[in-house]
């Protein structure tokens, strides 16, 4: 009866202690994986809430930078990840839809292999000119892009990159010819079209605004839901008839595949709580970034949304990786 007793009480307890522990959710530092170098949007993003999160988790929230074949290595380090909460990563448009879109090789499927959580924020994107360009405008520009055909080159992260596919996109939409010049990144390629090396350039307004402000760019359109205040002169897709181009990239947390809901909910809840914090939001909206904060079924549903546009894209304009 003793032994029993003693069994019993043993099981007993190894339940209550299993169950502290789930509910005490995190009890050791978590890794957030950026697949960008620092520096990007994603990583100033990234650096931003993670701050804010060590803070309101009670355990330190590290970011690692681990870029790669444009973030599929970092995101692909994240599907590989125990399932517990403590390996988490920076979901991109690139790494959730446009590489896999366009990548036979990518070793994930982003609609399978990750567990979506909340995206923090969504960047708009634009086409900018160096100050040399012949036009300053939309108008002007398209004109000029139209009356001579791959005259003109166009920078990019790489091939399979957002500025890739965007354009691709735009020339579909417009039927203007400009030749792709894909870059190992998106900083080279900014820097390149601000010193005038090639003239114009497809990235994210975090990215690019630096080089906006010091008038070593123009913009000439952005993909926003309106126009921005930094840009208040600047029209968007949207606006010019442009629909499908009106499309922002996002910044988000996600995990392995079979992440517990509960953890699944406090990640949420304390994304959350961070972004309540003014501080913390400005700092992220002074990247250019527009603050998101949406639930898990809505991450979701809007990386399988990315995720079909862009393999839609890649059919219509026979777009390869070689």
């Amino acid at each position: 009866m003793k032994r029993r007793s003693l069994f019993m009480l043993t099981v007993l307890s190894l339940t209550v202690a299993g169950s502290a522990w789930g509910q005490a959710y995190p009890v050791k530092p978590i890794t957030l994986q950026v697949p960008t170098s620092p520096g990007s949007g994603s990583g100033l993003v990234a650096e931003a809430i993670s701050e804010a999160l060590s803070k309101i988790l009670n355990q330190h929230v590290q970011v690692i930078y681990r870029a790669g074949a444009g973030g599929v290595v970092g995101a692909y380090e994240t599907t590989k990840a125990a399932p517990d909460g403590y390996n988490l990563g920076l979901a991109t448009v690139s790494t959730t839809a446009i590489n896999p879109a366009i990548n036979p090789r990518v070793p994930y499927n982003p609609l399978t292999d990750f567990t979506p959580i909340i995206n923090i924020a969504a960047t708009p994107n634009l086409i900018a000119v160096h100050p040399s360009f012949p036009a300053k405008d939309y108008q002007g520009f398209l004109t000029e892009i139209k009356n001579n055909p791959d005259k003109y080159s166009y920078a990019s992260s790489g091939i399979g990159g957002l500025g890739h596919m965007k354009v691709e996109l735009w020339k579909s939409l417009t039927g203007a010819s400009i030749k792709h010049v894909p870059y190992r990144g998106a900083r080279a390629a900014l820097r390149d079209t601000a010193e005038g090396k090639i003239l114009v350039v497809y990235d994210n307004l975090t990215s690019a605004l630096p080089a906006i402000k010091d008038n070593r760019l123009v913009p000439i359109i952005v993909a926003a839901p309106q126009r921005l205040s930094q840009l208040p002169n600047v029209p968007t897709f949207m606006e010019l008839g442009l629909e499908p181009m009106n499309r922002m990239a996002y910044y988000g947390i996600l995990g392995p595949k079979g992440l517990p809901k509960d953890v699944v909910a406090k990640v949420n809840a304390a994304v959350k709580k961070a972004l309540d914090d003014p501080a913390v939001r400005k700092r992220i909206e002074d990247t250019g970034s527009i603050v998101v904060a949406n639930t898990p079924e809505q991450f979701t549903a809007q990386i399988k949304s990315e995720y079909e546009a862009y393999k839609d894209v890649v059919k219509k304009q026979n777009l390869t990786i070689d």
